[in-house]
This record gives structure tokens, C-alpha cells and sequence, in this order.
């Protein structure tokens, strides 16, 4: 049926007037009529996609005949071609679907849109076989906010979160590729399709795991891309997943930093290791494309045999070295030397330093190797017994002083002991600091030499003889008097030296004729004192003496009178010499007493 438009277009408001052009055509409108005027009595409205015909193409527009009253005309900017980067204008008497934007009634005019009917088109074309999950390719166009614009055959938004596993620093890097992606979403009142290329990737980086896992053995050679390096390996790309080179299995040799042996992208082989399927995780190595040097380690390093090797790590309790690629051994700090005390190895040894060492054993199992350097010298105690016979006089310094002697060195490393009780026959010590210093020289007899435990025993005392088998018990006997200082002082008495190194003890009973409670009430240290020798035990090494039995006052009763004035003088210090060398010089006063003689109580 012909509407009103086409009965305005020949200008007639009548039906009948119709009926007569009809009838002058000879037949029907709809048949006598161009194909233009067909659409015109189908009714135009804006959003309603017709086909029009290209009348003209300037450089700024294309008119396009659509059959309506007047022509449409269309800015040639929507001919751009985003892909190609410009404008591909259409040619005169190109048939194109375009859209009705708008009508502006009664002047006629009306609005066309090539780009809008394109894009209606491609999404009517793209629904017809795309839906939700199904995987599209398309071109990166532009980036936009939040993401980027991809040409699927429609525009797609990617979400910068869905543009790689990894999300990229600057996802504008990808304009301009190919890519391929996952449909997540499709919004058709709004025509938005929301696509994801990393959902994609993670799917097929998952299924060629899940092949990997079932393709990989331990023992096989595959190759791989050194991924990402850490302190304590690298990461290999096996095609799909990840596996672990460890640091220990780059080399058999020490490796301080992965970098040494592999760089990031660097394509190399490795050996599979292991397969935990459960967890995921693949092992491989390196050095394990190479026999290992510890195959036959008995027969090139033999116990016993010497070898020229490299410091290479020094620890507080030794150093490694390193006798060839993957083989160190340990020289503990105690095999460093057959003398010297060494504190830290560092002392010695320094990393890089070659050293001569000895094979001292191996652990194949631990691939373990225990060195020696000292024993590539000579042991300084296997000349010692020769060297040092029992009886020997030495001299060395003395290196240490402990509470039960002093350490003296006779030679480096070589260290003899002197007892606290071997210092002096008549000098009761304390601390071997009352006699000795570190640093002093002194002269020693050799009294015993143990090999195995690598010790000299030394005396001091030994040099002369001892007095308490010889003179003592003849100068001291009981009943003599004689002059001494008070050296010390105890809840039970006090100490008299006698001569030098020799004292006697002074008993608080003996002190005075009336009961003392304290020493110090009757003498103070320092002190000359006359006393009487009681007695005197070799064995025990005492002597007995008394103050009270010593009175001088009572020698004028027994008609010997009192000591010289000589005596007295040099007792309260004299010039010219010190006050011990004034009091073991005085000549002794002695008086031997009869037992019945003696006062009342001895």
C-alpha cells in the first residue's frame, strides 16, 4: 500500500488522483515505481537502519540518497578505519546501510549516521556467534580508563587487571598488538563486551602444566628459561611451570651467588631432579649433566697423600679448601699447626691463599674430606724427649699465670708447667702471682715429659736443695730463739718470717702469758718479734713458735743478760740496707733451754 509520503511526492492529497496515475502507469505503484520510492512508502524514523546510495564524496562529507525528499549527509570522518590509522571514503553509487538519527519535520531535513549502522550491524553480526566464555582475538586500539580498548570486530574493554597474570607497569605497551582474549561479559541493552586475556592465559598456562606434570620424569634433560634468579637459586620456565635450580645444584664446585652461573632469559638444559605432582613443584639441576668429582674421591685423594689446594671460605673453627672444582675439605682450626695457639683461623690464613694440606679422612657418604696443614711439617715434639731430658735445666718466660702454677714457654708452641708447689721448698704461695710475673725469665729444672698429652712438667724449687733435709732442723732447733717479722695474720695466729721464704707459725696461745682473743691485740703485721722455736716437723714442713717462752727479761734471771745494743739497733731499722736484709742479717741469739728449765706450760 502506498502512504502519504510517496502521494506527496507527486503532489496529489487524493486518493482518486492516485488511482489515476495508476491507471496512466498501467499497473500497481509498488511496480511501476523506482526502488527508491519503495522504501519511501515502507515510512522513515529515527534509530530505523535503510540502505542509501552514494550521490557524492567531498573531503570533509558524503551525501547519500536514502529515497526521502532530501538528501542526507554524512561527515567522511566516520569512514576512518582505526586499524589502518585513516579514512577509507566510500565511492559514488556505493549501495551502504546507514541510520535515521533524526527527521526535522516540515523542512524535511534529515540526519544520517554510516558509523552507528556499522556498528549496529557488527554487533548483531558478533551476538549471531559469540557468547560469554568463548575466546576472540582482536587488535589493542587505544588505552582508556582503566584499561584498554580492543577491536574483537566490536570494541571490547580490557580491565587493566585482566591484561596479563602479571599486571604490567604501563599496559599502554600493548597498543597495537594482537591479542588474544576470553569473553567475561556481554551487555547487550548497552552494547559493552567485557573481555580478559589473563583469565586466558592462566587457563592455558594451567592445562599445559597439568600436560608437564604428566610428560616429566625425574632423570630427563629438558630445556628451560632462566625465569627469575633468587639468593638461594633460580627459577626455570619448563614450558607451562616452574622449576627450582637450587644454589647447591648449579655446581659441584662453591657458588656464592646464583648470578655466577646463569642470567635472567638465559635458555639452558637442566636435569630433572624431582616430581611432587600433590604440591607442584619440580626440582632440577645443573651440575647434574656432569659425573660427579666424588665418584672415585678414595682414589684421587688417598688418606695420608699431600695436596696443593685454595682457601676459599674461613670459618671460627677452620677453613675450607678447595682441592678441585666441588671438592673442599675442612682443616680444623686444632690441624693448623703442630705449636702456634691460634685463636681464629684468620690469624694464619686469608681466602684465596694456597696451602699445602694432608688427607686426614674422607665421608664419601657426607662427601666430607678432613685436612691437615700441620702434618705437612715437622712435629717440634718429636724432638722434645731428646731435646728436654728429664733433669734438664731450661730457661723460657713465663707466657700465663693460673691459681694452681705458671705456664712457661720454652720455645714457640712449646710450653712447659710449673706447679705452685714446685716454685719455692720454704715459701708458703698462695698464687703463683706472689712470686712470678707474665713476661719474667726464669730458670727451671725438667721433672717430667708427657708425649701423648703433649705437656712438660717444670720445677723451680729443684735448682737448689732442699733446705728442710739438710739445715733446717740443725739451724732451728727447739728451744732457740731468734728474730723474725710478722707476715701475716689468722683467727689462730700469726706468721713469723724467719729467713727469707722460710716462716714459722706463732700460735694465738702462744702470743702472751694472758688469754688473747685476737692476734691483733698483740702484734700487727710488719712487726720484728723474738720468738722460740718449739718445734720443728720436716715432713709437715712447720715450724712451731712461741712469744710468750721468749722474754728477754728472763735471760738476766738465768744471768745472760740481754741482747746487744748492736742487735736492738738493727731490729728497730738501720741505714744502709732494706729492713729484710737488716733482719735475716742479725746474728741469731740463741739460747738452748733445759726442758726442766723451760716456763710453765711449754
Amino acid at each position: 500500500m502506498v502512504n502519504r509520503n510517496l502521494l506527496r511526492e507527486f503532489d496529489v492529497d487524493d486518493r482518486e488522483i492516485l488511482e489515476q496515475i495508476e491507471a496512466s502507469l498501467g499497473g500497481p505503484v509498488e511496480e511501476k515505481l523506482p526502488a527508491a520510492y519503495l522504501e519511501k512508502d515502507q515510512g522513515f524514523e529515527p534509530g530505523q537502519v535503510v540502505i542509501g546510495t552514494v550521490r557524492r564524496v567531498t573531503d570533509q562529507e558524503v551525501i547519500v540518497d536514502i529515497g526521502y525528499k532530501s538528501e542526507g549527509v554524512i561527515p567522511i570522518e566516520e569512514w576512518r578505519d582505526e586499524a589502518q590509522g585513516k579514512i577509507v571514503p566510500p565511492k559514488e553509487g556505493d549501495q551502504i546501510n546507514v541510520m535515521i538519527e533524526a527527521i526535522e519535520e516540515p523542512a524535511g531535513v534529515i540526519s544520517l549516521s554510516y558509523r552507528r549502522a556499522r556498528r549496529i550491524q557488527e554487533w548483531k553480526n558478533f551476538l549471531e556467534v559469540h557468547k560469554p566464555g568463548d575466546v576472540v582475538g582482536g587488535k589493542v586500539v587505544r588505552k582508556v580508563k582503566g584499561g584498554l580498548l580492543v577491536n574483537v570486530g566490536v570494541p571490547a574493554f580490557l580491565p587493566a587487571s585482566q591484561v596479563d597474570i602479571r599486571r604490567p607497569a604501563d599496559v599502554a605497551d600493548y597498543i597495537g598488538q594482537e591479542i588474544r582474549c576470553k569473553i567475561l561479559k556481554i551487555d547487550e541493552s548497552r552494547r559493552n563486551i567485557v573481555v580478559s586475556r589473563r583469565q586466558l592465559l592462566e587457563e592455558e598456562r594451567e592445562e599445559r602444566r597439568r600436560r608437564l606434570l604428566e610428560e616429566l620424569q625425574p632423570g630427563q634433560i629438558r630445556k628451560g628459561v632462566v625465569k627469575s634468579i633468587t639468593d638461594f637459586g633460580a627459577f626455570i620456565d619448563l614450558g607451562g611451570m616452574d622449576g627450582l635450580l637450587h644454589i647447591t645444584d648449579m655446581s659441584w664446585g662453591r657458588v656464592q651467588d646464583p648470578r655466577e652461573i646463569v642470567q635472567e632469559g638465559q635458555e639452558l638444559e637442566v636435569v630433572v631432579l624431582s616430581v611432587d605432582k600433590d604440591k607442584q613443584r619440580i626440582a632440577v639441576g645443573l651440575k647434574q649433566k656432569t659425573p660427579s668429582p666424588w665418584t672415585n674421591i678414595e682414589e684421587k685423594y688417598p688418606v695420608g697423600s699431600k695436596h696443593v689446594g685454595e682457601v676459599v671460605n674461613i670459618t671460627p673453627y677452620g677453613a675450607f679448601v678447595k682441592l678441585e672444582p666441588g671438592v673442599e675439605g675442612l682443616v680444623h682450626i686444632s690441624e693448623m699447626s703442630w705449636t702456634r695457639r691460634i685463636n681464629h683461623p684468620s690469624e694464619i690464613l686469608s681466602v684465596g691463599d694456597k696451602v699445602q694440606v694432608a688427607v686426614l679422612g674422607i665421608n664419601k657418604e657426607k662427601q666430607e674430606i678432613s685436612l691437615g696443614m700441620r702434618q705437612c711439617q715437622p712435629n717440634p715434639w718429636d724432638a722434645v724427649p731428646e731435646k728436654y731430658p728429664v733433669g734438664a735445666v731450661v730457661t723460657g718466660t713465663v707466657r700465663s699465670l693460673t691459681n694452681s702454677g705458671a705456664f712457661v714457654e720454652l720455645e714457640e708452641g712449646i710450653d712447659g708447667f710449673v706447679h705452685i708447689n714446685d716454685i719455692s721448698w720454704v715459701k708458703k704461695i698462695t698464687h703463683p702471682s706472689e712470686v712470678l710475673q707474665k713476661g719474667d725469665k726464669v730458670t727451671c729444672v725438667v721433672l717430667g715429659v708427657d708425649y701423648e698429652r703433649k705437656r712438660i712438667q717444670l720445677g723451680m724449687k729443684q735448682l737448689a736443695t732442699d733446705p728442710w733435709e739438710t739445715d733446717i732442723p740443725s739451724r732451728y732447733q727447739p728451744g732457740t730463739i731468734i728474730v723474725g717479722r710478722v707476715t701475716k695474720l689468722t683467727n689462730f695466729g700469726a706468721f713469723v718470717e724467719l729467713e727469707p721464704g722460710l716462716e714459722g707459725l706463732l700460735h694465738v696461745t702462744e702470743l702472751a702469758d694472758h688469754r688473747v682473743e685476737s692476734p691483733e691485740e698483740v702484734v700487727r703485721v710488719g712487726d720484728i718479734v723474738e720468738v722460740k722455736v718449739l718445734s720443728v716437723d720436716p715432713t709437715e714442713r712447720k715450724i712451731r713458735l712461741s712469744k710468750k717462752r721468749a722474754q728477754w727479761g728472763k735471760g738476766e734471771e738465768e744471768g745472760l743478760g740481754e741482747p746487744p745494743a748492736r742487735s736492738r739497733r738493727e731490729l728497730k731499722g738501720g741505714t744502709g740496707e732494706s729492713a729484710s736484709s737488716q733482719l735475716f742479717n742479725l746474728p741469731s741469739q740463741k739460747r738452748a733451754e733445759k726442758s726442766s728449765e723451760s716456763p710453765k706450760g711449754s
